[in-house]
């Protein structure tokens, strides 16, 4: 199938609305991109036309942006593009929406701090000795590898 996926840096311009839908949650914003360049003549940069997308995403996505983004928050979006334009009350009207694949923080701007969601947090696993990845003394050319051990089982942690 032929779809048109684009990646969007820019900055959340309205605050994320969630839904219950009866296929799963939905939440969606509008995303703001301004183009920058240098003006030579002002010696600056200089901000350059602001294209707006509806932002749309499903299922846990749609949970986490609602849950993570606030309006003003530079993000950077990656979906697929729809186009539509219609017709209302006698005028054209287009719009640009994103179904968005992926959507977060853009780092340049700042830190973000990553929790994983939707699972109870467990214990780091112990950690596991190198394997000996030196050539055997027989001249053969087959790794030696150390034995595998198994950690245990890591404890949820209430």
């Amino acid at each position: 199938m032929n779809e048109t996926m684009v990646c969007a840096v820019g900055r959340v311009a309205t605050q994320p609305v969630y839904r219950e839908m009866a296929s799963g949650p939905s939440a969606r914003f509008r995303l703001a991109v301004t183009a920058r360049y240098w003006d030579r003549e002002k010696n600056m940069w200089t901000d350059g036309h602001t294209n707006f997308f509806t932002v749309w995403a499903n299922r846990q996505l749609a949970t986490n942006t609602a849950a993570s983004l606030t309006v003003g928050e530079p993000v950077i979006v990656q979906g697929r593009l729809k186009v539509r334009t219609d017709v209302r009350e006698g005028q054209s009207w287009t719009s640009a929406d994103i179904d968005a694949v992926a959507i977060g923080h853009d780092l340049a701007w700042g830190t973000s701090a990553f929790r994983r969601g939707g699972k109870p947090e467990t214990a780091p696993a112990p950690a596991q000795p190198e394997p000996n990845w030196e050539t055997s003394q027989e001249g053969s050319s087959d790794l030696a590898v150390a034995p595998a051990q198994h950690p245990p089982e890591p404890a949820v942690l209430t």
